[in-house]
Parts: structure tokens; C-alpha cells; sequence
């Protein structure tokens, strides 16, 4: 048993959470993670030390030593508990009103490939297809655009400098959307899907730690 492990042991059998807590989450999951919960947490457990590593693929959080881990609900291993950590969400197109000073905006997903838009790319390398749904219609769109990004932040970054339109979580740019400063497109194309889920295994004896952590979140 390596040092982590017997110290871990040790705060298992403690009535009160000590030790580290380790966190595997997508870079968005991990922001949605540290606040507010994982600033409470520390906050009522003084003794605890929390690590949130962000990695943008899927990993086995058991066996690369991980306590829990966050993601969008659909793509927790099914193996896992999982519990949300926030109500429904949604993707949105954004756009600066720069950009459709001279442009007119889309109302449907096909109008899209007549637009300069940001595009994305997967950590697996592959382009991500912008995604809509309406009354049962499903479409994906190969969106045409010059820059290509990785990173949600990123995307709106550029999307408010008038570069291009950007499909992001709207919780990234809610703030931008409330105050002009970006305009949302084809709202009635993007549905709410279930958001970030804190997700362990349930077939192990919890630890006094994560357990205090579920029961907050």
C-alpha cells in the first residue's frame, strides 16, 4: 500500500473528513465543480485538501486514483453513481452585434454554412457537428469557418471580438447575452439537455471524505 493509499485509509475510519480528495473532470466540468461547491467544502472542512485535474478525455477514475469525477451526464460510465450538479442546460450561437451589423441572422441550422462560425474540435482530434433539435427534427451541421478553437472560453472570446458565431454553453455567456454584448440565434434550435454530473463508484465502501462532499453537493 503506497503513502496516499494509508493515509486515505486512515480518514476513511475518521468520523471527520481529512485528506485529499481527488477530482477527473472536463475542463467546463471542473469550473462548475470549484465553485461554489468545492469552495464550501473547504470551507467546512478546514483538515481537507482537494485536487481537480481537468483532462478533456474519458478516464477510469479508479484506476488512475481518482475519488470522483464530473462530467455531462451522457457520457458517465454506466457503471457509476451519478448525481447533478445543477439543473438542465443548454448550447447556444452566439454572435457580437458587430458581427450581424452587415449580416443577416440565421433562422434556421442551414443558413449557418452562409455564416463565418468558430468550429470546434474534440479532444480526440475530430471536428465537433453543431447540433439542433426541433419538434423531433435533429440536424448536424459541418459549419464552415476560418479558426478553429478547443476551448469553450476561447470560442466566446472571439465570438465577442466579432470573428465569427459561436455555439458554447450558455452558462459561458448568459452575462454576455443579458447585456447586449452577444446575441443569441436560433434559440428555438437548442434545447435543454441534462448538465454536469458528479459521478464515483458505488460498488466500494465511501470514504468519510467524498461522503461529506456528496451530501453537500
Amino acid at each position: 500500500m503506497d503513502i496516499r493509499n494509508a493515509t486515505q485509509a486512515v480518514a476513511d475510519h475518521s468520523s471527520k473528513p481529512t485528506g485529499t480528495l481527488r477530482f477527473s473532470c472536463s475542463l467546463p466540468g471542473g469550473r462548475h465543480l470549484l465553485a461554489p461547491f468545492v469552495f464550501e467544502y473547504l470551507r467546512r472542512y478546514d483538515e481537507m485538501k482537494v485536487e481537480i485535474v481537468t483532462e478533456g478525455r474519458l478516464i477510469d477514475i479508479i484506476k488512475d486514483g481518482f475519488d470522483a469525477g464530473v462530467r455531462h451526464a451522457d457520457a458517465v460510465p454506466q457503471d457509476m453513481i451519478a448525481m447533478p450538479l445543477g439543473p438542465h442546460t443548454r448550447h447556444v450561437v452566439v454572435g457580437a452585434p458587430s458581427y450581424f451589423a452587415n449580416r443577416p441572422r440565421p433562422i434556421a441550422p442551414a443558413d449557418l454554412m452562409d455564416h463565418e462560425c468558430i468550429r470546434a474540435r474534440h479532444a480526440s482530434g475530430a471536428l465537433y457537428r453543431w447540433e439542433f433539435e426541433r419538434n423531433g427534427e435533429a440536424t448536424r451541421i459541418d459549419v464552415p469557418g476560418s479558426l478553429t478553437l478547443d476551448e469553450p472560453d476561447m470560442m466566446a472570446q472571439s465570438s465577442r471580438a466579432g470573428v465569427g458565431l459561436a455555439y458554447v454553453s450558455e452558462w459561458i455567456v448568459a452575462d454576455d447575452i443579458a447585456s447586449g454584448g452577444l446575441v443569441e440565434v436560433l434559440s428555438d434550435w437548442t434545447p435543454s439537455y441534462p448538465g454536469y454530473c458528479l459521478y464515483y463508484p458505488g460498488r466500494r465502501h465511501m470514504a468519510a471524505s467524498l461522503r461529506a462532499f456528496v451530501d453537500l453537493a
